[in-house]
């Protein structure tokens, strides 16, 4: 990855238009007393050059906003409200909750936006959630100076090694592990042919959990069957599952969703296709939908703890503010919790009848 270009500073704008960083300064700021044809031939040149005040700057040397970004990169070509799945709604309650308990306030940033737009907004930090291979917000931000916590690889590949350094903290996952987790339970449940539902995402976790799938399958002789959505939501998901499960012939015997949507959906959706949960299908959904645990089966979920991975971001950049010689980085495991939908019913059986 090529560097950031170099902002275009107060200077560059004053040697292009002939005139002294003052004379700059007055004509951008509406101040001073200039003809107005100074001001017009210095805001010309200010917006042919690209030059834009930066806001995070100014009130830097002024005193902190006391302002946290928050963003997801998933689909980051395509506008969404993350905040209507329960992952991220939840994830969003958590910083808040955080931020505010340190004196810090949280702005959810859209999830995508043309150019660098992101710069000018009035921020100490950033939280880059599911970053893009090769993210420009991660990078534009480092380059800005404002820190930034989000995954090892994003800080890596940012292009200035020395900002991340400086700047850069990370809450991360071992996604192939967690992947495998899942995969192996279901073996252990008697599948022998599981299908996924990942996204066109090249975020790490949707990378590394369907490289972890593949070799998985490799190692089970089984051949990959999956699919993937283009956009986030609860009806891009089922329109996959009925993807996947018309293109499969023979119906897998376990599904393991990657991308989130609603349990109770998602089982109602099965049972359309003539497929009980979990005689005919074992189901593992990653999932933080609280329904799970209350559906006809209970659906066995994998958590990414939202709660607490936004509880540490937050927790990060502050300590980095306020200087506290604290870690750089939190490597957390994500949990399975199994029910009813990946068990199957014979083990079930025989499993409360030792109980009783």
């Amino acid at each position: 990855m090529s560097p950031p270009a170099p902002r275009v500073r107060l200077v560059d704008v004053a040697r292009a238009a002939g005139v002294s960083k003052t004379t700059v300064s007055a004509a951008l700021n509406g101040s001073g007393r200039l003809p107005e044809a100074t001001r017009r031939h210095v805001r010309d040149v200010a917006h042919r050059l690209g030059y834009r005040p930066n806001a995070t700057a100014r009130l830097l040397r002024a005193g902190r906003t006391r302002l946290l970004g928050l963003a997801v990169r998933e689909y980051s070509e395509t506008p969404w409200v993350y905040s209507e799945l329960a992952y991220f709604s939840q994830l969003a309650n958590a910083a808040s909750r955080t931020a505010l308990g340190h004196g810090y306030g949280i702005v959810l940033l859209p999830t995508t936006s043309p150019g660098d737009w992101w710069l000018d907004l009035p921020l100490d930090g950033a939280i880059v959630i599911d970053p893009t291979a090769d993210d420009p917000m991660v990078a534009d931000f480092l380059s800005g100076g404002i820190p930034v916590v989000s995954d090892r690889r994003a800080l890596d590949a940012s292009g200035r090694p020395e900002d991340a350094e400086s700047l850069g903290r990370w809450v991360d996952f071992d996604y192939a592990a967690a992947a495998l987790s899942v995969l192996d339970h279901l073996a252990s449940s008697g599948a022998r042919r599981v299908a996924l539902v990942t996204a066109m995402s090249t975020s790490s976790f949707f990378e590394e959990s369907e490289r972890a799938y593949r070799a998985w399958c490799e190692d089970h002789g089984q051949e990959p069957l999956l699919t993937a959505t283009a956009a986030p939501g609860h009806s891009e998901a089922l329109e996959a599952v009925d993807e996947l499960l018309a293109a499969a012939g023979e119906p897998p015997d376990a599904l393991f969703t990657l991308v989130e949507t609603s349990p109770p959906l998602l089982l109602d959706r099965l049972r359309r296709h003539g497929l009980s949960v979990p005689d005919d299908l074992l189901l593992v959904a990653t999932t933080e939908d609280p329904t799970a645990a209350f559906s006809d089966p209970p659906v066995t979920t994998l958590s990414f703890l939202p709660a607490e991975t936004a509880k540490a971001g937050v927790e990060l950049l502050v300590n980095a503010f306020e200087g506290r010689d604290t870690p750089r980085g939190h490597l957390f495991t994500a949990r399975l919790d199994v029910r009813a939908s990946s068990t199957p019913r014979t083990r079930r059986a025989a499993r409360e009848e030792s109980r009783t």
